[in-house]
């Protein structure tokens, strides 16, 4: 009997930290786990006792790439308990800010993070200089995102504009219309872009998730809708807790989440697409038609694909909100606190994001729940180390060890939203 470790001290291109244990007896595999050490950071404590006003700019730490997804939800969350909605002009900014992050999240994991494993290169700096191009425009797409976020936020990096029922201040006409000449030119490099990655060489694996995401009956999703499963589930956002559940694991701070009856399931691009596909915009359906996709993908490692598209998504619904913007009279509708209960759920670029506020009499938090997307992912990201490594067992750690990598950022995890990566063992028997 013999054992062989190997231990990677920090896995690059991920957000966070954390470590992967891989565990060979043999010819099979008997343990697959992502462990993740770092420190819980206890946002759902930090909000108990704080007004609501001060919601948006707290969560918006949990992360400085998807930050305007948690002010999103928690801001939904907080006018669903107050019975408030936010109509017209104001909701159509939500959605324009939340392109801005998707295309600056979405271009910096495709080019900077993952292209990289598809072409051999150790990191996007190495590969910038035989494909210098993509990167270029890759860079270009990133700062038109922060671009729109910083004009809706206030800043790019965890906005401060954001507020239960609208905005503090609302743009002018003019100042969105000056944008429109450089979202023209970004989704001509998101166009490039989707048809650049389509080409890269992916491995062939089918793996049988149950995709989870949002379904609104016009849009393709970002703030609202219900959530809804490729197998049987259908459910207003404020029956999340009915289907499915949180579980510590010995090995992981950040919880496992799961479907209650059933397990593991996936959220973010791949899921999105799937349940989604026929409410994207004509040209977009075209593109993924052009560039080999179908409506659904269950390849992982295609995910960078629909990632692409959904930057060209992003771009197109950019431009057609500033096309028929109209400056509204208020930046917010009116909110009168009251002890209640509300609900919030937005895509993130990584998946659905699910707040649950019950608040007091006071417009003060009394109770906080916040379920990211990698949390939710992570079983399905172990189940996926399993299914890439079991059939190259026979082969040299070193390619085990690179094929677990990249299937981990398949799933752009982002580790401190969830509880940060990685420290590979391989324990062979």
């Amino acid at each position: 009997m013999t054992t062989r470790s190997i231990r990677v001290e920090a896995l690059a291109r991920v957000e966070g930290e954390g470590a992967l244990d891989l565990t060979i007896s043999g010819n099979r595999i008997t343990a697959a786990q992502l462990r993740i050490f770092e420190p819980p950071r206890f946002f759902e404590a930090l909000l108990k006792g704080r007004s609501i006003v001060e919601v948006p700019d707290i969560v918006a730490r949990i992360c400085g790439i998807c930050p305007v997804a948690y002010q999103m939800s928690s801001v939904h969350a907080i006018e669903n308990a107050l019975g408030v909605r936010v109509d017209g002009q104001l909701r159509a900014l939500r959605r324009l800010i939340y392109c801005g992050e998707w295309i600056e999240s979405h271009a910096l994991h495709v080019t900077m993070l993952h292209a990289p494993d598809f072409l051999g290169y150790d990191d996007a700096i190495s590969m910038a200089r035989d494909h210098g191009e993509p990167v270029r425009k890759a860079l270009a797409l990133k700062k038109t995102g922060n671009d729109l976020i910083r004009l809706l936020g206030g800043r790019e990096i965890h906005p401060v504009n954001v507020r239960p029922g609208g905005f503090y201040r609302v743009p002018s006409v003019a100042e969105l219309k000056a944008l429109r000449p450089t979202l023209d030119e970004a989704y001509d490099h998101a166009l490039t872009l989707a048809r650049w990655v389509a080409t890269f060489p992916f491995p062939e694996i089918e793996r049988s998730y149950e995709f989870v995401a949002l379904r609104h009956p016009e849009e393709y999703p970002f703030n609202e809708g219900r959530v809804v499963s490729s197998n049987d589930i259908d459910i207003d956002i404020a029956d999340f807790e009915s289907e499915f559940e949180e579980r510590h694991v010995p090995h992981s701070t950040a919880l496992h989440a799961m479907i209650k009856r059933r397990g593991p399931y996936l959220v973010g691009p791949l899921a999105r697409y799937a349940l989604n596909f026929d409410r994207l915009p004509a040209p977009i359906r075209d593109l993924a038609r052009e560039v080999g996709m179908s409506d659904g993908c269950r390849n992982p490692f295609r995910a960078i694909v629909v990632r692409a598209l959904e930057i060209a998504f992003a771009c197109h619904e950019a431009l057609r909100i500033i096309s028929a913007y109209v400056q509204p009279e208020h930046a917010a509708v009116p909110l009168e606190p009251k002890a209640a209960i509300g609900f919030g759920c937005t895509e993130a670029p990584r998946g659905i994001c699910w707040h649950r506020y019950e608040l007091n009499e006071d417009g003060t938090v009394k109770h906080a729940r916040i379920v990211p997307p990698t949390s939710q992912n992570q079983p399905s990201i172990e189940a996926d180390i399993e299914a890439v490594a079991s059939p190259i067992l026979d082969q040299s750690d070193d390619l085990i060890r690179n094929r677990c990598e990249q299937a981990i950022r398949n799933h752009d995890p982002c580790i401190s939203c969830s509880t940060h990566f990685l420290k590979l063992t391989i324990n062979r028997t």
